[in-house]
């Protein structure tokens, strides 16, 4: 018979969250495979636990290599126990490339449910909680980060992502600058810990008080687009979404299509408001004066 597979969640700060359950599979696991061994060997102590099984390293450098080592103990009967750092395994975190190539062989995966920084930040942010998506990191590089904003500029759900603390002033800017500055947001800090922080405001504003540093773990939550009708729809806010969309490398054309879609209008009245601005432009500028 195959074994099982088991996802254990882990605090995300305090470790008096941990499930009675984590203990208990951190004792009884035949392999335990853990992100960091290290922050393992803190949180066995913590519980006051100690691994009957092998440990060994599972983490985004070694995920490919090792996932084969460990579907073989699976389909030879053992129980493997994988934890990452904090939170859900899986969940922008190494995990997917072992649970995919359990199912791959029939292997029994379950879970012991834990703490969890999206789930908790988007209950503390005050922001509607009905219909959301989890769009984990996004890219480094502005371009590309503008990009993956753009695709979900008309999302009507929340938005929830991760953000390294150095980068969250570039972030929220972003946001601010594809989204609208006046869309609401919340800045999750350290959740769960000492020094715990919800930040709540525009984007820009978020923008401006992130400009000054920001230490910790950041999840940001963002209020998904307003369903508003065509008619409601600004001229000035289409030129201004054109424009992020030209600025991001996308032909003017492709562009106005991109926009008219999004808010539900002809391509048409689109073009229209971008000629309209430019006129208006060119008109004030000192060569025709």
């Amino acid at each position: 018979m195959t074994g099982t597979l088991v996802l254990a969640g882990t605090p995300i700060g305090d470790i008096s969250d941990a499930p009675p359950r984590l203990a208990e599979e951190l004792a009884g696991a035949d392999v335990v495979a853990a992100e960091d061994t290290r922050r393992l060997r803190r949180l066995t102590q913590a519980l006051g636990v100690t691994p009957k099984g092998r440990v060994v390293s599972y983490f985004e450098g070694n995920e490919s290599a090792r996932t084969p080592e460990l579907v073989e103990e699976l389909t030879g009967g053992a129980r493997v126990l994988l934890v990452t750092d904090a939170g859900m395994p899986s969940v922008s975190d190494p995990g997917y490339r072992l649970v995919a190539a359990a199912v791959e062989r029939d292997v029994k995966v379950t879970a012991v449910p834990g703490p969890s920084a999206v789930l908790t930040a988007l209950a503390l942010s005050g922001l509607p909680v009905d219909r959301f998506c989890f769009e984990g990191f996004l890219p480094r590089k502005a371009g590309e980060r503008r990009g993956r904003l753009r695709e979900v500029a008309g999302e009507r759900r929340t938005l929830v992502y991760f953000e390294a603390p150095h980068r969250l002033d570039d972030t929220l800017a972003a946001m601010a600058e594809v989204f609208g500055a006046e869309r609401r947001a919340a800045v999750c800090r350290e959740l769960t810990k000492t020094y715990e922080e919800v930040r709540r405001g525009p984007l820009a504003e978020l923008a401006a008080w992130a400009a000054e540093g920001v230490r910790g773990e950041i999840t940001v939550v963002v209020e998904g687009a307003p369903e508003q009708g065509p008619e409601e729809v600004d001229a000035a806010e289409l030129v201004r979404r054109v424009r992020v969309r030209e600025e991001a490398g996308e032909r003017r054309k492709d562009a106005i299509a991109a926009v008219a879609v999004e808010a539900g209008l002809p391509k048409r009245q689109v073009f229209d408001a971008v000629v309209a601005a430019k006129t208006a432009g060119a008109a004030g500028s000192p060569e025709r004066r």
